[in-house]
């Protein structure tokens, strides 16, 4: 058996960015992350010749099956097959935070299922391949219209600059911070749950289309990346960043009209009167948690008048996806 836990992620910059048709197109792409330590656990093993099922996923359904191609999760499917898995596995699927809630989950579980597996079959694989195999699954095998950061972001874990395109595809570069500021920083985040979810391959779907009418909008954008990193990097006060997030969400939301809705619009604005200094709606769009960047004594304010809402703490973390339980399994002759 084999468990693996693989963190979710929050984008600060960047986010548009990394979808192949404007790296691949327009130039590089670039995304400011970092992976919270809340995270997607997948345990598998092999399921011993005793059934009349062959396998068996076990997710917000139970699915038993004889063939991986009557698997109803995609990832899991794909990736299954992706893998060339011939034996009878079983999969089951936990999660500190729900699904389709703007934290790259569907990656966290591609890279750690993609994790799991191999170590099954005896085999390390490094954080650059489960990246790119997630990216590949994700893109080519299911179709979905995601971008290259969430995978990287569940692969390699940390506060990251990744940039996409070139001969490289991706290259992850770390933040360097000394830890009084980067307590300092984590100390501003405050996140909400909006209790919407949504599917991100279909809100990111009309924003992809408009790619070609919205490069001076990108090209802005990943320039705040750069500008993020500077600010990071003075010795002044970080309420500049959370400016810039303000900023920042203003030029995301015009991207497509999917992207917010009155709702998501009134719990920002609240948040913005009772003191924060900018935020976000992480993920594609449409619904799941929202960003404040805040300072601390203003937080009481902001939790007040967002009381409606659940409010999740969180800090970094630095791992990626990890094997956190190992152990070899005796072959069944089948």
């Amino acid at each position: 058996m084999v468990i693996t836990r693989t963190p979710f992620r929050i984008s600060f910059f960047g986010g548009g960015t990394d979808y192949p048709v404007w790296y691949k197109n327009y130039g590089r792409g670039a995304a400011l992350s970092a992976t919270i330590n809340k995270y997607c656990y997948l345990s598998v093993r092999h399921l011993p010749p005793f059934f009349e099922h062959k396998s068996r996923v076990v997710w917000s359904k139970i699915e038993s099956v004889k063939e991986i191609d009557e698997i109803q999760h995609p990832s899991a499917r794909e990736i299954l097959k992706f893998l060339n898995i011939q034996k009878g596995v079983e999969i089951h699927h936990n999660a500190d935070l729900p699904a389709r809630s703007g934290l790259g989950s569907s990656s966290s579980f591609s890279v750690g299922l993609l994790h799991a597996l191999h170590a099954l079959d005896g085999k390390m694989a490094t954080k650059r391949k489960l990246a790119l195999d997630a990216i590949h699954v994700e893109q080519e095998k299911l179709k979905e219209n995601v971008g290259s950061q969430d995978q990287v972001a569940a692969a390699f874990g940390g506060f990251n600059k990744i940039e996409f395109g070139g001969p490289q595809e991706i290259s992850v570069h770390p933040i360097i911070l000394n830890s009084e500021k980067l307590n300092l920083f984590q100390d501003h985040l405050m996140f909400f749950f909006t209790g919407l979810s949504r599917n991100a391959s279909d809100v990111a779907a009309e924003q992809i289309k408009n790619t070609h009418k919205k490069t001076v909008e990108l090209e802005t954008m990943l320039k705040m990346t750069e500008e993020a990193l500077k600010i990071l990097n003075k010795n002044d006060s970080l309420d500049d960043f959370g400016k810039l997030l303000d900023e920042n969400w203003k030029f995301k939301k015009s991207l497509s009209s999917q992207i917010s809705t009155d709702y998501i619009d009134e719990i920002y604005n609240s948040g913005m009167e009772a003191g924060a200094l900018g935020g976000k709606l992480l993920g594609a769009g449409g619904g799941g948690f929202i960003l404040f960047f805040v300072r601390p004594e203003q937080q009481s304010k902001v939790k007040e008048k967002l009381n409606k809402l659940l409010h999740v703490p969180f800090r970094f973390e630095n791992l990626g996806s990890q094997i956190i339980y190992y152990a070899p399994e005796h072959s069944y002759q089948y």
